[in-house]
């Protein structure tokens, strides 16, 4: 996620250097196109609460969280299906730049994955995975998982996400629960999105 690797940036400059970067100093360091998107995503940091912008100041930008180094805001973009599919707003909902919930985990947790989101989980069919409804489950996103691996699945058709482990068989893809009182999916391959794997699971605390 951009504005995660712009955040880690400013740690990073800010420790080597002792003062803050200058916008021109976060295009170099991250490798962006524009200082217009550097603006844009340091106003997203600043309303998440990560940090402050002091106007008039070439280095005007100040860590709401000096010390909190290896603490990653990771964005909380919406509920997921562990039971039957649910609709999900729409294709939307995966752009994380757009949420403002956010739950702090450490990197420990990301195992030092960056492009890290949240889901709640709705639906009780990954609970011998130990994912039971209500939990937050945090996922890597990517486009690919290995068989067996837990993920959020985009069904293009139906419009609907559904957290499943994922199987490749020899036409179709199996959706599989982790509830022994509930049916695999089939789907087909032409029909499915990969938009996440899941790396770890915040359990909710009754």
């Amino acid at each position: 996620m951009k504005q995660q690797r712009i955040l880690d940036f400013i740690r990073r400059f800010q420790k080597e250097h002792h003062y803050p970067p200058t916008v021109r100093d976060i295009l170099r360091g991250c490798d962006i196109s524009s200082t217009s998107v550097v603006d844009y995503n340091l106003v997203a940091l600043e309303r998440y609460g990560s940090i402050l912008r002091h106007a008039g100041i070439s280095r005007g930008i100040e860590l709401v969280n000096p010390d909190s180094e290896g603490i990653i805001k990771v964005p909380i973009i919406g509920k997921i299906a562990a039971g039957s599919p649910i609709p999900v707003p729409s294709a939307d909902t995966w752009d994380t730049s757009s949420t403002a919930e956010t739950t702090d985990v450490t990197e420990e947790v990301t195992k030092g994955k960056r492009e890290i989101y949240a889901l709640k989980v709705k639906g009780t069919s990954m609970i011998d995975a130990l994912i039971n409804d209500g939990d937050l489950v945090l996922l890597e996103h990517t486009r690919t998982v290995e068989n067996g691996e837990t993920a959020a699945v985009w069904l293009k058709a139906e419009k609907e996400a559904t957290l499943k482990k994922v199987y490749r068989e020899r036409n179709r893809i199996r959706l599989q629960p982790a509830n022994t009182k509930m049916q695999p999916i089939y789907v087909d391959p032409a029909n499915i999105e990969i938009q996440g794997r899941v790396v770890a699971v915040i359990r909710k605390v009754a």
